[in-house]
């Protein structure tokens, strides 16, 4: 018996070698043949010439494939159980038949890409069939490049070419004109056009009441603008309320280019959803999505769409409780687009359990529940069954979901809470830098006004030191006490109780005797000179009078005093 670490190792080279995806049905497949690796890929890719090898000894077994519709059952044969529809079981050999080699491409055409999943079988022209849809380009003015074998035809068949699983090659259209040339050729060039143009987005925050301004290409989706947006709001895209986009948005896998918003610059208002009630309504408006599969090929299908659809019952059921929608899988091409839109929208995981059920398991309800950021695919209704039992699996799908909304419902009340206890704590932050900032800005403010008041200040000093020197330089000189002219000898006495003491010319004007207090810091205009017997305000005599007519003669004590 190999041990798990053995064979976690067999099950990734039986992967690698077979391309098959699905884990449960790779481990099958090597329980099957006992977990020998050689055995399992044998089985799974036998010769390309429809040999089934045998279960019980390696021989090839050659002969018809086997046709329900050409070997019926006999009457009396029991009808086969739900449970091993369309797996016969024959007791001495086991068939595995060959699963189909599936090719992954991606396309880039300008600045687009496009993701195209196809069989190995089909030819390069379905390859371009598939682009003509996605791209809009005529599959005339179409040169598909990129290919490791150089130019290949259009009825090339892919398996021809040895291909890897992962494929990139590139679209050229030397016919059409550049995006950039005139519009005139009609709405294809027009799309063209504005999916190479960028829009210039505005998004106000409403909380914050903040600005973003964010240039995307036209080619982006309306998804991508709610995840950036995201990254810079840390509003989830689940709680995002938006204002502003048209109408014609109404799908979020919607390009801009096709969204209807005005060019180059368009508005928008983003906020968070208030209530977790309408975060619970949204949870509970959430439907399981139910995708019925329909083959022309498989005998099962008349039946199924007469007897399943058409009752009453199933119909009411699912238009009640699910999201329906058909695909026909007749046509390669069609089943082509539709696994490369599974890989799109539902994930590869989707994809590769349509890809394993085979052809007279046909018509098939694929029953698909979203779980958080992936797709699960929660049961798969082949068409060999009743309309009870369609009921009882759909019901039993609906339980399930029931119990994972509930989860999803818990889930969100509690990162809701969180959340809130996240905003409260920022906003009680933000309060706090905008007290420190406040604070800061006010310390600021004052300091810049003591200093403004200092300048002034020292300004308004250097002014006054400046006319006190001009006034002491313009004072005549000091006459000796034995003058020839009377001489007035003037003792003034300042506020801080010191003395001034001058003689002066009994013939000087009072102005002079003003020039000289204002000289030593004591300006007419802010002090008064006073003299005792008798009391009076000389400052307010006329200036242009001489000492002597004001009666400051031969000698006097004045004394300074300041005014209110």
């Amino acid at each position: 018996m190999a041990s798990n670490m053995d064979r976690e190792m067999i099950l990734a080279d039986f992967q690698a070698c077979t391309g098959i995806e699905n884990i449960d049905e790779a481990i099958t497949l090597l329980e099957q043949n006992n977990w020998d690796l050689v055995a399992a890929i044998n089985g799974v890719i036998p010769q390309e010439n429809g040999i089934l090898r045998s279960d019980y000894g390696g021989e090839p077994i050659s002969g018809p494939a086997f046709d329900p519709a050409s070997h019926p059952a006999p009457a009396s044969a029991p009808a086969p159980s739900s449970s091993s529809a369309f797996r016969p079981v024959m007791p001495s050999r086991q068939i595995v038949e060959r699963q189909p080699r599936m090719l992954d491409f991606r396309v880039e055409y300008r600045d687009r890409n496009v993701d195209v999943v196809l069989e190995d079988s089909c030819t390069v022209g379905e390859i371009k069939q598939i682009l003509e849809n996605e791209l809009q380009i005529p599959v005339s003015k179409m040169l598909l490049k990129g290919w490791k074998t150089g130019d290949v035809e259009d009825s090339t068949v892919l398996k021809s070419l040895h291909l890897p699983k992962n494929n990139s090659l590139y679209v050229l259209t030397p016919d059409l004109p550049p995006p950039s040339s005139s519009s005139h050729a009609g709405p294809f060039s027009a799309l063209q056009e504005s999916l190479n143009q960028n829009f210039m987005l505005i998004i106000t925050h409403r909380e914050v009441q903040r600005e973003y301004n964010l240039n995307f290409s036209g080619s982006s989706t309306i998804q991508e603008v709610k995840r950036n947006v995201y990254d810079l709001t840390s509003i989830p895209v689940r709680h995002q309320l938006w204002e502003g986009w048209p109408t014609s948005a109404t799908d979020d896998s919607m390009c801009l280019a096709e969204s209807g918003l005005s060019y180059p610059c368009h508005r928008l208002t983003v906020g968070r959803r208030s209530s977790p009630a309408q975060t619970r309504e949204q949870s509970e408006e959430r439907k399981l999505l139910a995708v019925y599969l329909h083959h022309d090929e498989s005998v099962l299908t008349n039946v199924f769409c007469s007897q399943m659809l058409c009752a009453e019952s199933i119909v009411s059921y699912l238009s009640q409780n699910f999201i329906t929608w058909a695909w026909d899988l007749t046509k390669d091409a069609n089943r082509a687009r539709f696994l490369t839109m599974c890989n799109r929208h539902f994930g590869s995981v989707v994809a590769q359990t349509i890809r394993t059920q085979k052809t007279d398991q046909f018509p098939l309800f694929l029953i698909i529940m979203g779980k958080r950021s992936s797709n699960e695919v929660l049961n798969v209704i082949q068409g060999n069954t009743t309309v009870d039992e369609l009921m009882m699996r759909l019901m039993a799908a609906m339980e399930i979901f029931t119990a994972q909304q509930q989860e999803d419902i818990k889930d969100e009340d509690e990162r809701e809470a969180r959340e809130n206890v996240k905003r409260e704590q920022d906003e009680a932050y933000r309060l706090s830098l905008e007290a420190d900032r406040a604070k800061r800005e006010a310390h600021e403010r004052e300091m810049a006004e003591q200093f403004r008041l200092e300048q002034i200040r020292k300004e308004q000093e250097e002014e006054r030191e400046a006319i006190r020197l001009s006034l002491e330089q313009a004072l005549p000189p000091e006459p000796k006490e034995e003058n020839a002219e009377p001489v007035s000898k003037l003792r003034i006495r300042t506020p801080s109780g010191e003395f001034l003491e001058r003689r002066f010319l009994a013939s000087n004007k009072l102005q002079i005797v003003f020039d000289f207090v204002a000289s030593k810091g004591f300006p007419w205009d802010e002090f008064k000179l006073l003299s005792t017997f008798p009391r009076r305000d000389v400052t307010q005599l006329d200036p242009n009078k001489s000492l002597l007519e004001v009666k400051l003669f031969p000698q006097e004590t004045l004394f300074l005093e300041a005014k209110e």
